[in-house]
C-alpha cells in the first residue's frame, strides 16, 4: 500500500465510521443500494442553515464592496418570499438565474432552492440563442439576470413568457415588463422564509452542461444529490488535513483566514459547490472575480490575503508562469485546486517552485456527479503527479470495454460511475438516458484506469478518440507529452480526415516564446516518448490564447474546424 494513500484512507475510515460526523450507511435510491452520509440535511434549504450563524461576518468581496453573511442571507431570504407570494412559484416550477458572478447570483440561487423551486443556472457566456434555448427547455417563466443578460432575453420575453429580475440594472431605464431586484424584494426586506416542504427526492437543480459537442443537456439532480456532494466535499477536506498534518500546521502558522479566489463561473459546479456551498456553509470569505485576468488576480491574492485559488489547469498554469508573479505578495496563498482533468506535471512543479509549503490539489468529477470523482490534494499530489486522485468516498467506478464488459484491473477503459451523487436523468432527452444510464450506473465518457495503490489516471475523452489505420491515439496523452517541453504553454491534439489512413492527428502548439520550437522538434520531442504512430503528421503554432469555454475547457472542435479550413490535407 503506498504509505501517503494510506494516511488518506485511515482518515476516511475515522470520519465515516459509526457514530462519526460523515458516518457511512447504505440508502436505496431509484432501487439502488448506495453509500450515503448519515447525517446529510434533508434538502438544500437545511443544508444553507449553519451560514445564518456567521452573522456579520464578511462573506463576498466585489471590487469595492464588502457582503456579510447576514446581507446576503437576508436578501436570498427576500427572494424566496416573493417568489411563492408574488410570483405564485411552486415547488419544482423552474427560476433560472443568467448573470455573470454576482453577489446577487448567489442569492438568488439559495432564494429559488429554498422556496422549493428548481434552479436552473444558465452559461452567462452563452449567446442570446443559448440562453434562450436553454430557457425553453427548461420551462422556466421567471429568470434572475443582469443588465447584460437582460438585454439578449427582453426581446425574446414576451414569447417565452419570461419574467426578468434584473440585478444592477444601471441608469438605463427597463422595461415595463422587467423588474430591478429591488423592486421585486420591495416590502419583503425582513420576510420569513415561505413554508414549503421539501423532500430529498424533489429536483434541486436543472444545470446545462457546456455543449461543446451539440446541444448542452439539462442535468436535473435531487436535493439529496446535492446535499450529500457538498457533505463530500467537506469530508475530503478535512480528511485531506489529518493526511497532511504538517502542510496545514505551517498554514495556520501563518494566520492567515481562510479566503478564496473566485475565478470560475459560479455556473458551473467547481465554481457552485467546491467554492460557494461549501464556504457558505464553513464561514469562509469569498473574493469574486469578474472575470479571469492574470495581473487583476494577483493584486487581488495580494491584498486580500488570498489563500485558496480553484481553477482549471491553465488558468493555474497562466497566474504561475507570468513574470509578473513575483512582484506581488503571494505568501497567503496555499492550497491550488486544479480541476476537471488531471493537473499536467508541470504545473505541479510550478507549484511547488513558486509556493512553498503549498498543499495543490486536484480533481475529478463532472456535472452530472455534482462535481464529485476523484480528488487528492498535499503530499499524493506532489508524489503522484498526472493522476486525478483517488475515488471519493460515496463514488463506485467500473472501467469497461466498448462492449460495457469489465476490463481487467489496471487496463484503461471506459468509465461508468454510480453514486448517490449522480443526476437523476438529462432533462426531456430520453434517447441520451437511454444511451448514456445503464442499472444505476452512468457512462462518464472519459478513458482511464486505477492503478494498483487506487490512484485514478484518466487517458482521454472517448469521442476525441483518433483511429489511425486501425491504432487507437488518445489526444490527451500526446497533449500531456507535449506539455513536458519546457518551451510549450499549451496545445490540442485532434483528428483530420486522411484518405490513406482514415484520420491523422494534428496538433496545434501555442509557445512560450514565439519560434522557441518548429514542426520538426515537436515531432522530435513526442517521438522520443510516444510510439511513432501518435507523433502528429501536423504541427500548427499559434500565439493566440487557444479558444475556451467558459469553463476553461478548449473548444476542440472550433480549433479543428480552424484547422481543416486552413490546411491543405490531400
Amino acid at each position: 500500500m503506498d504509505p501517503v494513500k494510506q494516511k488518506f484512507d485511515e482518515a476516511y475510515a475515522l470520519l465515516t465510521r459509526a457514530g462519526a460526523p460523515y458516518e457511512l450507511v447504505t440508502e436505496t435510491v431509484d432501487g439502488q443500494p448506495l453509500r450515503a452520509f448519515r447525517n446529510t440535511p434533508r434538502n438544500m434549504r437545511e443544508l444553507f442553515a449553519p451560514a445564518y450563524q456567521h452573522g456579520g461576518r464578511e462573506f463576498v468581496v466585489l471590487e469595492g464592496e464588502r457582503w456579510s453573511f447576514a446581507r446576503l442571507l437576508r436578501l436570498a431570504d427576500a427572494i424566496a418570499h416573493q417568489l411563492v407570494h408574488r410570483s405564485g412559484v411552486r415547488k419544482g416550477d423552474r427560476v433560472a438565474i443568467a448573470m455573470r458572478n454576482y453577489p446577487e447570483w448567489m442569492a438568488a440561487y439559495i432564494g429559488i432552492t429554498s422556496a422549493g423551486a428548481t434552479v436552473v443556472p444558465l452559461n452567462s457566456w452563452g449567446r442570446a440563442e443559448e440562453l434562450e434555448f436553454a430557457l425553453s427547455d427548461a420551462g422556466a417563466r421567471t429568470a434572475f439576470c443582469d443588465r447584460q443578460r437582460h438585454d439578449y432575453l427582453a426581446p425574446r420575453a414576451e414569447a417565452l413568457g419570461l419574467q426578468l429580475i434584473v440585478a444592477r440594472p444601471g441608469d438605463a431605464p427597463l422595461p415595463q415588463a422587467s423588474r430591478s431586484m429591488e423592486q421585486y424584494i420591495a416590502g419583503a426586506e425582513n420576510a420569513p422564509l415561505p413554508a414549503v416542504d421539501i423532500e430529498p427526492e424533489d429536483i434541486a437543480v436543472i444545470a446545462y452542461t457546456s455543449g461543446t459537442t451539440g446541444k448542452p443537456k439539462g442535468a436535473v439532480s435531487t436535493h439529496r444529490a446535492v446535499c450529500q456532494a457538498i457533505m463530500c466535499f467537506e469530508c475530503s477536506g478535512i480528511a485531506t488535513a489529518m493526511a497532511n498534518p504538517e502542510l496545514f500546521g505551517a498554514m495556520m502558522q501563518k494566520g492567515f483566514e481562510p479566503t478564496s479566489l473566485l475565478a470560475v463561473p459560479l455556473f458551473h459546479v467547481s465554481g457552485c459547490y467546491a467554492v460557494f456551498l461549501t464556504s457558505l456553509r464553513g464561514g469562509r470569505r469569498i473574493v469574486i472575480m469578474y472575470k479571469w485576468d492574470v495581473e487583476p488576480a494577483l493584486r487581488l491574492i495580494q491584498d486580500e490575503r488570498i489563500t485558496v485559488l480553484t481553477g482549471a489547469p491553465s488558468m493555474i498554469m497562466e497566474l504561475l508562469e507570468s513574470p509578473l508573479f513575483g512582484q506581488y505578495d503571494t505568501s497567503s496563498l496555499f492550497n491550488f485546486g486544479a480541476g476537471g482533468a488531471a493537473t499536467p506535471p508541470k504545473i505541479g512543479l510550478l507549484m511547488q517552485k513558486r509556493v512553498h509549503n503549498s498543499c495543490p490539489g486536484t480533481g475529478w468529477g463532472m456535472t452530472e456527479t455534482n462535481a464529485l470523482g476523484s480528488s487528492f490534494a498535499g503530499n499524493a499530489f506532489h508524489e503522484h503527479m498526472g493522476s486525478s486522485g483517488f475515488v471519493q468516498p460515496l463514488i463506485d467506478l467500473s472501467f469497461r470495454d466498448d462492449d460495457g464488459n469489465e476490463v481487467a484491473p489496471g487496463e484503461p477503459g471506459h468509465i461508468w460511475v454510480r453514486s448517490v451523487t449522480l443526476i437523476k436523468e438529462y432533462w426531456n432527452r430520453p434517447e441520451a438516458n437511454a444511451k448514456e444510464f445503464r442499472d444505476g450506473w452512468f457512462n462518464s465518457g472519459d478513458i482511464g484506469f486505477l492503478d494498483a495503490d487506487g490512484y485514478l489516471y484518466l487517458t482521454d475523452r472517448a469521442k476525441d478518440m483518433v483511429i489511425r489505420g486501425g491504432e487507437n491515439i488518445f489526444p490527451l496523452e500526446v497533449e500531456k507529452s507535449l506539455m513536458d517541453a519546457p518551451h510549450v504553454l499549451e496545445t490540442v491534439a485532434f483528428g483530420v480526415p486522411d484518405d490513406q489512413w482514415g484520420e491523422e492527428l494534428a496538433m496545434v502548439v501555442r509557445l512560450k516564446q514565439p519560434g522557441s520550437m518548429d514542426e520538426n522538434a515537436v515531432r522530435e520531442f513526442l517521438g522520443a516518448r510516444l510510439a511513432a504512430f501518435k507523433v502528429p503528421r501536423y504541427v500548427s503554432f499559434t500565439e493566440q490564447p487557444l479558444p475556451r469555454n467558459a469553463t476553461e475547457k478548449v473548444l476542440k472542435k472550433d480549433v479543428r474546424r480552424a484547422f481543416i479550413t486552413t490546411h491543405d490535407l490531400h
